[in-house]
């Protein structure tokens, strides 16, 4: 519950997130990492409700699902989107592999950039994985420490971000609705093998544009004479990214901006 009764006091998580995005309030202001997600749902409201100076941005990875692109269009126009540099296709050729678990470079140039010098605002929550368990309030980014990050809901439950959207009447994605849990990348392995095929199943345009990379990749492997044992096919790296060795690890989750 979002209001805890207590033996002294009741505590109000509503007002305890206000308060902190007002405590750390930087004078250029906040830098508020947007993914259309029910986690960043409940931020930027927390901050519009706080009045803190901010900016919202929502990274475009090129390979989101498109009623989330059409929901932050629909209800978030004011949301500043930044373009990559470069698409996931055109990652995949470069790096002469698919994404996996353990190595997850597209998360690097498709949805952590911007925010560098600022203090970044972000959903993480403890309650989303063991790993973030070990997140604080108020910590600088490892990569480079350019930029601190703002977890002002880190110790909400799923069933009080719930609680929040629907005591607002916030709009939120359709997928949820659904039985989506999260929201992230198309194919991101960080599904696994049943979120994989659940994704290529209702999106095979996706599953097609990544048959061509996978195309592109091989022939990029071999003008730079690397090893193509495990792959003579696209559909070849196709099977081996959503049932093979690919998923023999499971480190933590990979959307950060949920």
């Amino acid at each position: 519950m979002l209001v805890e009764q207590t033996l002294f006091s009741d505590v109000d998580k509503v007002e305890i997130a206000v308060e902190r995005l007002k405590m750390f309030e930087p004078p250029e202001g906040y830098f508020v990492a947007f993914s259309g997600g029910k986690d960043s749902t409940v931020i930027l409201d927390l901050v519009r409700q706080s009045g803190v100076k901010h900016d919202t941005h929502y990274n475009l990875t090129t390979v989101d699902p498109p009623e989330l692109v059409y929901h932050i269009r629909e209800h978030y126009p004011d949301v500043i989107v930044d373009r990559p540099a470069t698409t996931m296709w055109e990652l995949i050729e470069k790096e002469g592999v698919p994404p996996t678990r353990l190595m997850r470079y597209c998360c690097e140039y498709l949805k952590e950039g911007g925010g560098d010098y600022r203090k970044v605002v972000t959903g993480v929550r403890w309650a989303e994985s063991s790993k973030r368990k070990k997140r604080q309030l108020v910590e600088p980014c490892l990569r480079g420490r350019t930029k601190h990050f703002v977890h002002p809901i880190i110790d909400w439950s799923d069933t009080e971000v719930w609680e929040y959207i629907r005591s607002r009447s916030l709009p939120y994605c359709s997928l949820y609705d659904e039985g989506w849990t999260r929201i992230g990348c198309i194919g991101c392995p960080m599904g696994g093998e049943k979120g994989m095929t659940r994704e290529f199943e209702r999106y095979p345009k996706f599953r097609a544009a990544y048959l061509r990379a996978f195309d592109r990749m091989l022939r990029e492997r071999e003008r730079r004479g690397l090893e193509t044992k495990l792959w003579d096919t696209p559909e070849d790296v196709m099977q081996w990214w959503i049932y093979g060795p690919a998923h023999q690890e499971d480190p933590d989750q990979g959307v950060l901006f949920e």
